[in-house]
């Protein structure tokens, strides 16, 4: 299969909580672990379609090295805030940089889940916390993830983080605790949010300083520009030897 071939998903019929099941303010989810109400995106009779298969390109010859917009942007939106402890502190997308050691040729690029169709993580996951939705998106459910961290382990992208602090000031559409693993969602709350679907915060912020490197949108839909720009021009999965059918690709590596 080439680069730009996607498979269909399967069909899944468990759902996030923050996208389709509203959660009781202060539940119990683990000892000494509680999470916030979650915001009811969809209604519950809707469930999540694999009509779409939601992804994101990374242009990294336009992602300018020492820019961390969109770090800043997916820290705002979701609620992560800097801890005592900042080695620990959770990292739902980072800056990364490649070097070509041939040719000595460096790229910079945002590292985040990868939202791969054949999630390692669910794999190892005890519970089913882990677990990728119809249309793609790879989540955490944290009523029930014990913090076991086998997911983080499992993935190659080290795109995963677990929560070791009380955390405060949180937003009701990301539900944290402390005790349990978390990473990218594509901002799944934009994704199901009532009425036109907006991109994630990453890619807002991208565009705001000008630099387009990064596009979001339905790899199912031929005619959405993110289809247009993979049939148009070449791009790679990271740790194509895995096999995994990422929903992230990169152009430039």
């Amino acid at each position: 299969m080439s680069d730009n071939e996607l498979k269909a998903p399967d069909q899944s019929r468990r759902k996030f909580l923050g996208a389709g099941a509203a959660a009781l303010a202060g539940a119990a989810v683990a000892p000494g672990v509680s999470l916030m109400s979650v915001a009811e995106a969809k209604p519950l009779d809707q469930a999540v379609s694999d009509k779409n298969r939601w992804g994101m390109l990374i242009d990294t010859s336009r992602c300018a090295t020492g820019c961390d917009a969109c770090v800043t942007a997916c820290n705002t939106e979701n609620g992560l805030h800097r801890t005592e402890h900042p080695k620990t502190d959770a990292h739902w997308i980072r800056k990364v940089e490649l070097q070509n050691r041939s040719t000595g040729r460096r790229v910079a690029l945002p590292l985040m889940c990868q939202h791969c169709e054949n999630p390692p993580c669910e794999d190892v996951c005890p519970t089913g916390a882990s677990f990728r939705r119809a249309d793609g998106i790879v989540l955490v459910d944290k009523h029930i993830c014990i913090g076991c961290r086998y997911c983080m382990m499992a993935c190659p992208y080290k795109a995963r983080s677990f929560i070791h602090e009380e955390l405060h000031d949180q937003v009701e559409y990301a539900p944290r605790g402390k005790g349990t693993v978390e990473s990218c969602t594509l901002c799944v709350q934009r994704v199901d949010e009532k009425g036109e679907r907006r991109d994630p915060a990453c890619v807002e912020a991208c565009n705001a300083e000008g630099h387009k490197a990064m596009y979001f949108g339905d790899l199912k839909d031929p005619n959405s520009e993110i289809s247009q720009q993979l049939s148009t021009y070449e791009s790679k999965e990271i740790r194509t030897d895995l096999a995994l059918n990422t929903g992230v690709r990169y152009r430039g590596i």
